[in-house]
């Protein structure tokens, strides 16, 4: 990246211009190391463009954006484009980000930089159905094959949004899909996605799409970003569905398999840019928010494919962002 493209305005601040959709691709395949990366263009979407350097993908709720993600850009330039977006956009909550857009904002912008949850990456190169933790999914497996289940890879529509309304009746939230951290199904945008479909009596019981991740113009990785089900097969076909694909991306050489985001799973241990009192209270809802929604039992869900965590973050300006959190549940619809 030649950092001459960097270009400075007459108030010295870094100059920014429009990328075309195609161009947002090119960064795309080049820097969307994060799983949340392919999300970034997604319906609604609006775009914080640095011509040269690369992207950022926001939604606003009343009077407050939302980035998603890391930037879309070599880690070398974070500092560069989230400079340019603060002076243009400082009342931002940065959702979903690693570690070292955490340090950035708190060094430079006196953000917090509040532990959310975990991501989780699995090594396919090592992956297998051995060892003790992993019982639940060779059980799994063995259930569907008695209930004669099979999956196939296809990219056509199966049934898809029959078994996805009917999947969303279960949910705490009915009222329609969640958008912004869970990308739509329908997306203008598909390439390199992978859809698995698993089958009893040749009807598409339930279906995983996987979003790929990127590195250097390879794909270093994929991840499960929706899966529906019917009702009567709960977890278990996730299972058989996550362990099928894991075995075709092993395969195919792919170095990877990520997890996505576990909300919650949070560790106890206090760090220096956090909001404790916040922390404090996303861990009473971890214990006790079930109503709301099954963070241990995603937690759980996710653990047993053994995978290595990090943690992941939300940057905001205060202590106790309630306005944020609030506005966000709203644009996410959950609330």
């Amino acid at each position: 990246m030649n950092q001459s493209i960097l270009t400075l305005d007459t108030a010295g601040r870094l100059g920014e211009g429009r990328l075309t959709f195609a161009e947002r691709v090119n960064y795309l395949k080049q820097y969307g190391s994060h799983s949340q990366s392919f999300s970034s263009l997604q319906p609604d979407m609006e775009y914080f463009d640095l011509p040269g350097v690369g992207y950022m993908g926001y939604m606003r709720k009343w009077g407050i954006n939302f980035v998603l993600a890391d930037p879309i850009t070599a880690p070398d330039y974070f500092e560069h484009i989230l400079t340019a977006y603060h002076q243009r956009f400082p009342n931002t909550c940065y959702i979903q980000v690693s570690r070292p857009v955490v340090d950035i904002l708190h060094r430079k912008f006196g953000f917090f930089g509040t532990e959310v949850g975990k991501e989780c990456r699995v090594d396919l190169a090592s992956w297998n159905l051995t060892g003790k933790k992993k019982q639940i999914l060779r059980t799994a497996i063995n259930q569907a094959e008695k209930r004669g289940i099979t999956v196939k890879e296809r990219f056509s529509d199966d049934h898809t949004r029959d078994i996805s309304e009917a999947w969303i009746k279960t949910r705490k939230c009915k009222r329609q899909e969640i958008r912004f951290m869970i990308r739509p199904m329908d997306m203008s945008y598909r390439e390199n996605e992978r859809h698995f479909y698993a089958y009893q009596d040749g009807r598409a019981v339930g279906f995983i799409y996987f979003d790929p991740i990127y590195a250097n113009n390879q794909i270093i990785s994929y991840v499960p970003n929706i899966s529906r089900a019917n009702a009567d097969f709960k977890q278990g076909i996730f299972y058989t569905l996550m362990t099928h694909a894991m075995d075709v991306f092993k395969a195919e050489g792919v170095p990877a398999l990520d997890l996505g985001f576990i909300p919650l799973s949070l560790d106890p241990a206090p760090e220096a840019q956090e909001a404790r009192l916040l922390k404090r209270s996303l861990q009473l809802v971890y214990e006790r928010g079930t109503f709301l929604y099954n963070f241990k039992g995603l937690e759980f869900t996710k653990s047993r494919f053994r995978g290595e965590t990090t943690k992941t973050y939300c940057c905001h300006r205060g202590a106790l962002p309630w306005l944020e959190f609030l506005a966000m549940l709203k644009l996410t619809r959950v609330a």
